[in-house]
């Protein structure tokens, strides 16, 4: 039986995940992201907000600035960003802003995702720019990894906390 073959919507997950799992390493909430233009990946981010002491150091942001830098224009047009959770307002505006043309999304947010699931930012006609919005890549292998690490960080909050009242 052969191997099912990757589609390059998931061959690109698979590098944001990639990402996500340096900030785990760092014990950030792992969300991960690339940036693809022409077929070649221009940007990668991870969220670094703990690490940063920076609000706005989110996965998105980080890989925004860096292709920003790399094509030498805040327009990253053309451009498919590549994003292991749902994007909260501030990332889904700023994807927003920076023209992307495509955003890929593996795992929905529902508690707070601005890209359908509390708001739909990205696809609102209202704005003078929509994204073309692919939802659910690699869902299964983005979901588990950020439930894998809130279980992680519930067992260890508990662990200290009886080692506080031991």
């Amino acid at each position: 039986m052969r191997k099912q073959e990757l589609t390059e919507d998931e061959v690109y997950m698979k590098e944001a995940l990639r990402q996500a799992r340096k900030a785990y390493a760092l014990m950030e909430v792992p969300i991960g992201c690339v940036i693809v233009y022409e077929g070649k990946i221009i940007a990668r981010g991870y969220n670094r907000r703990n690490t940063d002491k920076n609000t706005t150091s989110h996965a998105e942001i980080n890989a925004i600035r860096r292709a920003s830098k790399k094509l030498g224009d805040w327009r990253l047009e053309g451009c498919t960003i590549y994003i292991t959770l749902e994007p909260c307002q501030m990332c889904a505006g700023a994807i927003v802003q920076s023209r992307i043309t495509r955003a890929v999304i593996g795992s929905m947010n529902p508690k707070a995702g601005c890209a359908g699931s509390v708001l739909n930012l990205l696809e609102m006609q209202e704005f003078n720019h929509q994204v073309e919005v692919e939802r659910g890549v690699l869902q299964e292998e983005c979901s588990t990894m950020l439930s894998g690490f809130f279980r992680e960080l519930r067992e260890k909050k508990k662990r200290e906390k009886e080692q506080e009242n031991s």
